[in-house]
């Protein structure tokens, strides 16, 4: 596991599906992982768990983070990134349906890094994630 670029955390199978479409359509889902609720994202991040043996030092560029997740809330996952200093410069974008407004404030209050609506339109979703992967794989300069 090792060169992972983009930790996807998505509990629902067609929308992370679509992702990685979007993702490889433009050459950008070589190193993704996908966890499939928040428990299984920190557990990946902080290497515990089945992911003991990974290698701390070696994090993603970027986590899309859902925020209705099983297990643990998108917004705990996010919490606990941005308080644990070994993890917390990793950029976290929020890619979710919930355009509340609470949830929009306390994931900017926690740290996001952005905060996207998942489009319901297939086209419109597939430009979206795209824009999103080139945007933090190649255009953004990562803070290490």
């Amino acid at each position: 596991m090792n060169g992972i670029e983009i930790l996807l955390v998505e509990d629902n199978a067609s929308d992370a599906e679509l992702t990685v479409r979007a993702l490889k359509k433009h050459n950008l889902a070589n190193n993704l992982y996908i966890a499939k609720d928040g428990a299984e994202a920190l557990d990946f991040l902080l290497c515990k768990g089945k992911y003991a043996k990974r290698d701390l030092t070696n994090l993603p560029k970027v986590v899309f983070l859902d925020l209705k997740l099983p297990k643990v809330s998108g917004l705990e996952v996010l919490k606990t990134i941005k308080e644990d200093k070994r993890i917390s410069k990793i950029p976290v974008v929020v890619v979710t349906s919930s355009s509340e407004e609470p949830d929009v404030k306390e994931a900017y209050r926690l740290g996001a890094n952005s905060y996207v609506l998942k489009p319901l339109d297939f086209e419109k979703f597939m430009t979206a994630i795209s824009k999103l992967g080139y945007y933090w794989l190649v255009v953004n300069y990562p803070y290490k």
